[in-house]
């Protein structure tokens, strides 16, 4: 079995506010192994994004880590700040955005950000960086990589920009990417060439992937294994194949049945009743209760339990369910 790269232990970020303290991650725990890719997957306001911050070190003030460890490749993280963070971050954590537009600098070619990357985090000469920078276009799939490394990130498309992002992401050779919702503004064709490239990249360097999306067909595409969050909780944890063909959370089979694959031959798409309760509002017990078709009294009042490997974070889960 491959060595753990990234190691998250009971994390939780607070955010002080007027209504008092908010917990958009509350006591998270994974791993994610060398050469694997993790999804993390949930609607808007679970807390993915967050999580994929916390470890990169981006929280905005006064959103900060207010419990839990954070480990990469054997050491521990969490606290760092300032310089000790900047050179962490782009050597051993590369993080690629939504929007490719906004993590690139429009006034800088997108050889001159390649290579200003590789020189502040890698010990050699400026004619080598040139060099990589080129190979770095090449592997992601960038057509004429030696004639656009002079060109200016609006002269690419939107899928030739998140190409440029990802090998901007990989130049410095991290050992951990964090892909924070990669495919979303783009068309289903090129969504799939960044998937396949994802997935070629971690299998051919053993990255660490953490995959965050909204997306369950992406999971379900890309993703060796997945983290399932609501409300800033983990609600299921497992491979892939045996979270989305047997989902234990009901939550989790709720996205599954919201998926327009699961509703053919129906006139509406399945939904979830209700909506995300707000950070500040949170209910009693298990926060999915209030929206869950299979709530009992138990569920309203206890915290659901601890999870681990394979297991959903419910009093009654759908599998066990089924079998008694």
């Amino acid at each position: 079995m491959s060595e753990v790269v990234l190691s998250i232990r009971g994390l939780s970020v607070e955010i002080p506010t007027r209504a008092g303290i908010v917990k958009p991650v509350d006591g998270v725990s994974y791993d994610i192994r060398a050469g694997e890719i993790l999804g993390v997957v949930g609607e808007s306001g679970a807390g993915k994004s967050m999580a994929g911050n916390a470890v990169i070190g981006l929280l905005s003030p006064p959103a900060h880590i207010a419990a839990g460890e954070i480990w990469l490749n054997g050491a521990r993280i969490d606290a760092l700040k300032g310089e000790d963070m900047r050179r962490l971050r782009g050597k051993h954590i590369g993080m690629v955005f939504q929007d490719p537009l906004t993590s690139l600098n429009p006034l800088l070619t997108v050889g001159d950000q390649l290579t200003e990357t590789m020189l502040t985090h890698l010990d050699i000469s400026r004619a080598e960086a040139d060099k990589r920078a080129i190979a770095a276009l090449e592997e992601v799939g960038i057509p004429g990589a030696a004639e656009r490394i002079d060109s200016y990130p609006h002269e690419f498309s939107g899928g030739m920009r998140q190409r440029v992002v990802i090998a901007l992401a990989l130049c410095a050779e991290p050992s951990l990417i964090i892909a924070d919702e990669p495919t979303t503004a783009l068309d289903v064709s090129v969504q799939a060439q960044i998937i396949a490239l994802l997935k070629r990249l971690c299998r051919d360097r053993g990255t660490a992937v953490m995959l965050i999306t909204h997306d369950m067909g992406v999971i379900a595409e890309a993703a060796d294994r997945v983290a399932v969050m609501y409300a800033g909780r983990l609600a299921e944890l497992g491979a892939v194949r045996d979270v989305l063909t047997a989902p234990r959370h009901p939550y989790t089979h709720g996205l599954m049945a919201s998926t327009p694959l699961a509703s053919q031959g129906k006139e509406r798409l399945h939904q979830i009743e209700g909506a995300m309760p707000r950070l500040n509002k949170v209910p009693e017990g298990c926060a999915f209760h209030p929206r869950c078709a299979y709530a009992q009294a138990k569920c309203k009042g206890a915290p659901a339990p601890q999870i681990a490997e394979g297991h959903a974070a419910c009093w009654f889960p759908m599998v066990a369910a089924k079998a008694s």
